[in-house]
């Protein structure tokens, strides 16, 4: 880009929570579940992948995907959503940056795909509404990324062109998405590589305390 963008669009888990992955793997080993259980029943099998889908769109609540979830993998479903992501923490490096971004006039917005709003509230404690300037659930629109019509609906809110933002998650599949509307996308593997990358991109330092 020649001008400097405007805008910054986070991803929600992953990016301003610690990774996924490492706290579904602890989940599985105090359930007693072979590694990788959930992933195979929930993200590779195909009513699996539709039911989640379904959730990310609101189309299904949270109380019915841990009820699928919890049959497909033999343990009970009680807040089973909960259970699964129950040791995400907050990611300072990047909650911080967010922070660093917004004091230097960028606008900062939150895009992310619901796992559903009860009974566990994976936002709960963020305070998403005060510490950001649009947050964009996927539920409350009916869609999910990589749905080009949700980046839309949050560049529409954010008040700026795709060409002047930027996308950070940790999964290619939604930069990549981004990208095909003209948004720069910066898949989040490291903290503190996106961190920097971020602030070479603005031309600002959102690394500073």
């Amino acid at each position: 880009m020649s001008n400097r963008p405007k805008g910054l669009i986070l991803d929600f888990g992953g990016v301003l929570t610690t990774p996924l992955l490492p706290a579904v793997l602890a989940f599985e080993r105090r359930e007693g579940l072979l590694q990788g259980a959930c992933l195979a029943a929930l993200y590779k099998d195909d009513e699996g992948v539709r039911i989640t889908s379904d959730l990310e769109r609101g189309a299904v609540s949270q109380t019915e995907w841990n009820e699928f979830a919890g049959k497909m993998l033999g343990i009970s479903p009680e807040n089973l959503m909960g259970r699964i992501f129950g040791d995400l923490r907050p990611e300072p490096l990047l909650i911080d940056a967010a922070a660093a971004a917004r004091r230097a006039g960028i606008k900062v917005s939150i895009l992310s795909n619901s796992v559903g709003l009860a009974p566990w509230d994976l936002y709960d404690g963020y305070e998403l509404d005060r510490l950001y300037d649009v947050v964009v659930i996927s539920e409350h629109h009916l869609l999910r990324k990589p749905d080009p019509e949700l980046f839309e609906i949050t560049l529409k809110l954010m008040d700026l062109p795709a060409d002047e933002c930027v996308f950070v998650d940790d999964t290619v599949a939604y930069t990549e998405a981004a990208e095909k509307l003209g948004i720069t996308g910066v898949h989040n593997e490291d903290p503190k590589q996106t961190v920097a990358a971020l602030s070479e991109l603005f031309g600002v330092n959102l690394a500073a305390a």
